[in-house]
Parts: C-alpha cells; sequence; structure tokens
C-alpha cells in the first residue's frame, strides 16, 4: 500500500524527532513541528495506522512511537533532505587528509578519525583489493643444485621472492619444467583454488619426488596471503557509548569486537555496487549487526585496490548527515590517491565576494 503524502510526512517528523532526541514520539510533538495543520487526533490515527504497517513501533502501550527498521529504509530512500556540510566541516577534513598523505595506513586512519569525530559514530576503514589477488607469472632463478629463487609477481603489480634450498639438490632441467608446469596451472587463480589435488597433479606431471612443486606452491600461497590486509582501522569507539542503544557495556563491546576482526563487513562490494550504501538493522547479514546500521563508502585507490570508509552505529543514525559526510571524504580520497591536492577551503563553498557601498554622486547625496 503507498503512503499517503501526510503519513510521509508524519513519518519523516518521527524519524527526524527520533534521531534527535532518543525518545518516542507523540502526536502532540508532531502537531507542533510538521506543520500538518490538522489536529492531534488526526495524528495520532495516522500514526496508529503507520504502526499496524509496519513503519512505526510503540515501545510501551501509552508511549509514542519509534521508527521501525522499515520505517528507516522508506525514510532514506524517499524523504530524507541532502545534508550540507559546513565550511568548517568541509576544511577540517581536507586538513585531515592532506597532513598524511603520504602513508596510505595513517591517512586511512586519519580518514576514520575526521569521520568518527564528525558524526559521533565509531567509523572503520580500510584497503583491500578490488578483486582476489592472483599470480600472474613464476619465475624460478637456478643458482646451483641446491638452491633456486623463486618469483612471483601478482596481479597488483607487486612482486615476490623467497630463496629456497633443496639440500638433495635439483636440476636446472627439472626447475624450467616446474615453472613451466606452475605458469600453466597456477597462475590467473585466487588463494583458494590452489588446492591439494592441484598440488598432487602438479608432481605427477613433472616426476616431481623432491618436494620442490609443494614448497613453490607453499611460497604461492603464502605471496597471495601476505599481500591481502584482514582487519580495518577502528577509530571512535568511546562513541559508542554516549548513545543510549549501547549504555549495555557488553553489548556495545561485542559489536566493536565484531567490528575490528571480522573481514566480512569490509569484503570489497560486487561491481555495480552504489558508491554509498546503507544497511539498517535486519538488512545486516551479520547477527552483530542486526540492531545496528551500517553505512559504508567505496572507493578507487589504483592498481586494482580499492578503499573502503564506514560509520555503525544505532538504527536511530543521522544518515543523511552521515552520508554526506562519507561522500566528501571518499571525493577527497580519490583526489588524493590520483596524486591531487585538497583545498584548505574549496572554492564551491567559499563565502562569496563583498560588495561594496556604492558611492553615490554629488547631485543625490544632497537630494537626500
Amino acid at each position: 500500500m503507498e503512503l499517503s503524502e501526510r503519513k510521509k510526512k508524519i513519518l519523516k517528523a518521527v524519524v527526524e524527532s527520533y534521531v534527535e532526541t532518543a525518545e518516542p514520539v507523540g502526536s502532540k510533538t508532531i502537531a507542533a513541528t510538521a506543520g500538518l495543520g490538522v489536529s492531534s487526533a488526526t495524528i495520532r490515527n495516522e500514526l496508529a495506522e503507520l504502526t499496524n504497517m509496519g513503519y512505526l513501533e510503540q515501545p510501551h502501550t501509552s508511549a509514542g512511537r519509534v521508527p521501525s527498521p522499515k520505517g528507516y529504509r522508506i525514510y532514506v530512500n524517499e524523504l530524507m533532505a541532502q545534508h550540507t556540510l559546513s565550511m568548517k566541516e568541509t576544511s577540517r577534513i581536507n586538513k585531515a587528509l592532506n597532513s598524511k598523505v603520504q602513508q596510505m595506513d595513517v591517512l586511512l586512519n586519519e580518514a576514520g578519525e575526521v569521520i568518527s569525530d564528525l558524526t559521533s559514530y565509531p567509523a572503520y576503514a580500510v584497503a583491500a583489493p578490488a578483486a582476489p589477488l592472483t599470480i600472474k607469472r613464476f619465475d624460478l632463478i637456478y643458482v646451483d643444485a641446491a638452491t633456486v629463487i623463486a618469483v612471483a609477481m601478482l596481479s597488483n603489480s607487486s612482486v615476490k621472492n623467497r630463496l629456497m634450498h633443496f639440500p638433495e639438490g635439483i636440476e636446472e632441467s627439472f626447475g624450467k619444467k616446474l615453472g613451466t608446469v606452475f605458469n600453466a596451472n597456477f597462475t590467473g587463480i585466487p588463494e583458494n583454488e590452489i588446492t591439494a589435488e592441484l598440488i598432487a597433479a602438479a608432481e605427477r606431471v613433472t616426476g616431481d619426488t623432491s618436494g620442490a612443486a609443494a614448497a613453490l606452491a607453499g611460497f604461492a600461497l603464502n605471496a597471495l596471503a601476505g599481500a591481502t590486509p584482514v582487519r580495518p582501522s577502528v577509530t571512535g569507539a568511546s562513541h559508542l557509548l554516549g548513545h543510549p542503544e549501547f549504555k549495555d557495556v557488553d553489548k556495545a563491546q561485542k559489536l566493536l569486537t565484531y567490528l575490528a576482526e571480522n573481514e566480512e563487513l569490509v569484503a570489497p562490494p560486487a561491481a555495480g555496487d552504489a558508491e554509498i550504501r546503507i544497511l539498517i538493522g535486519p538488512e545486516n547479514v551479520a547477527k552483530e549487526l542486526q540492531d545496528s546500521s551500517v553505512v559504508m563508502a567505496t572507493y578507487d585507490l589504483g592498481n586494482d585496490m580499492k578503499g573502503m570508509i564506514g560509520v555503525v552505529g544505532p538504527t536511530r543514525m543521522d544518515y543523511a548527515k552521515v552520508a554526506a559526510h562519507l561522500s566528501y571524504v571518499v571525493r577527497g580520497l580519490r583526489e588524493l590517491a590520483a596524486g591531487g591536492k585538497l583545498p584548505l577551503m574549496p572554492p564551491d563553498l567559499l563565502p562569496p565576494p563583498r560588495e561594496e557601498p556604492r558611492s553615490l554622486p554629488q547631485e543625490e547625496r544632497k537630494e537626500e
């Protein structure tokens, strides 16, 4: 059933009042703030219908209403006004990002800190491959019968190498054959496809009895695993305790532990995903997040790497404000990744030049 314009205005008023106060919203508050021009009784009837439709919830019989996840979703999709950042906010973001531009890990942490401070929610940031890393090419450099240098070029253009020792010795011709087999079968596949069966097949094809194929496969697995970051940087954890939904320290601790240790939250989004994504309550797959909301943004870092920065908080979140801050930070990070530098005061947000008072001609002054 499609919501009437009046119901939408009432739902919008409930969400925005609840975000600001964390208190259930009653008909008198809506009558005073929404400018609907109808009685409190009419508003009460509309609130009851919105509750029956699943957009609002009533914590207690005599209490006002609070938004449900379904209500937040329609608010985010249809009713939320765009939040405009102030000059002070944009200048602070630009200054923070410019100051640490040389070190990507420090830059991401700085971006998370400034987002957390500006939104009053915990933030996380991470850099991850846009797609699973693979090995593009193997080279085996024969040193002597007992020593080989293994070299692997990865899909992100980084290079890994290892000095490998074989006490029983291997022939140079065998090393070339092993390299050929690995370039044919172990390149272009992610870490989880380098299986025991694949290694055994390489041993059969090359007639390997020295353990060289298994050793080279172990090098490949370590090269791929070591090139992938596994934990995000989480900042502003203490902000969580400032929200009434997380006064329970155990509840807050479980959420923060999940943020710091779980790889699923920071997995790169699928191709075609929107730059800003908002997941509300039960829309999150992980049970640790089903009482919370996550707003995340992604951006390209070059070299087949993606960055991700997100904010986590109660479903009673100021979605417009958080999305605006994340969007602006992502624009800045893209600029920095491309080798640019951010102005301390964005030109499009500078105040207009003052007009000098016009001097009146002598005749006009006399007439006045």
